[in-house]
């Protein structure tokens, strides 16, 4: 009953095949492999129109050299106050955009409240040289918390963005998720809602080390091709992130392995709702569930073999949880099975 994180399972069998088929034989360097192009061209086609796509190893590189492409001197990026861009990169974005400032943004359940958005940017005039120049926004989709931005929400901060002559950054680690839970195409979840820039996630869902910086505005990104280099996430045998995603996005795999990890978080989320001695902290729209309960049942439940850690928890909590009680995370994926998400249900009933 592993529940830790969908960054502790294995890689989906179809991706592991498509990595060993790809070990025989030679193929042009540094992105040149016609396996490249034609991922690439794939890509342009899932999010209906031309894409800019270049590979990297990781979520944290993704979302920093997307926002080195855009940054300006003194340049600030707003985020959710708990993102993990923020909270979880150790100062990478700032280090590889050339000394951007993040700024938090406040808002419930991992979502950036807009009027709190506006307020933020309006820190920064463009008159007052002193306090820095607004050079981006960046939201999660899926967020930290497990919820979802709606597709009006997107259109929401956009237009903020556009109002203000900053791009929009969508931080896709669990993008598939986010797409499985709302129903929607890629397209109308990103640059038809405003996104300019997209981290476009694969590890968390089935890849091995799978992650892209997708450039959805054709006006972005001319210098990506050295800030990827100087940041050494040109990879020379690229044909092997390449092919992790030609198997990933082969007759859709990405989306029924997020679909099944949504469709198990979902179901941990009806036993949690079931059981006396526990309490979600919210309805979970991804693969991540966060529950309420008294610190010696997360530690009956540890013994018992069920892999989860507690969370910190969000202002939208703070005096909703007792003294002794704690906030866990439970954290799904395409390896879950039904038969650990009955188990957990069993021990908790």
């Amino acid at each position: 009953m592993n529940f830790a994180s969908d960054n502790w399972a294995g890689a989906h069998p179809k991706i592991a095949e498509a990595l060993s088929a790809q070990s025989q034989g030679h193929a042009p360097a540094y992105g040149a492999s016609p396996l490249d192009a034609r991922v690439e061209e794939r890509l342009c086609d899932i999010f209906e129109r031309k894409v800019a796509v270049f590979f990297v190893a990781t979520g944290t590189a993704a979302n920093s050299l997307s926002f080195a492409t855009v940054a300006r001197p003194g340049g600030v990026v707003f985020a959710h106050a708990e993102s993990h861009v923020i909270a979880d990169e150790c100062g990478a974005p700032e280090f590889l955009s050339g000394g951007g400032r993040l700024c938090p943004v406040d808002g419930a359940l991992g979502r950036m409240e807009p009027d709190a958005l506006e307020a933020a940017i309006h820190r920064y005039p463009p008159e007052f040289i002193h306090a820095g120049q607004p050079m981006a926004v960046s939201l999660t989709q899926a967020t930290e918390v497990g919820t979802t931005y709606s597709l009006d929400q997107i259109s929401e901060i956009a237009g903020i963005c556009r109002r203000h002559g900053i791009p929009l950054h969508m931080d896709g680690a669990r993008f598939a998720n986010a797409l499985a839970a709302l129903d929607c195409t890629p397209a109308e979840m990103t640059w038809k809602s405003g996104v300019d820039l997209l981290s476009f996630g694969g590890t968390k869902n089935g890849c091995w080390c799978a992650e892209a910086v997708i450039v959805l505005n054709p006006e972005l990104g001319a210098d990506m091709h050295f800030l990827r280099k100087r940041a050494a996430q040109l990879f020379s045998k690229s044909r092997f992130i390449a092919a992790q995603f030609d198997a990933y996005l082969a007759d859709d795999l990405w989306l029924q392995t997020a679909a099944h990890a949504n469709s198990m978080a979902a179901n941990l989320a009806n036993h949690a709702e079931q059981a006396s001695a526990l309490r979600l902290g919210w309805t979970p729209d991804a693969n991540e569930v966060f529950m309420i309960m008294p610190k010696a049942t997360q530690q009956k439940l540890s013994d018992a073999g069920a892999v989860f850690y507690p969370w910190h928890p969000p202002k939208s909590l703070e005096g909703k949880i007792g003294k002794d009680e704690v906030l866990t995370r439970f954290v799904t994926s395409f390896a879950t099975t039904e038969a650990e998400v009955d188990r957990f249900g069993e021990l908790v009933r």
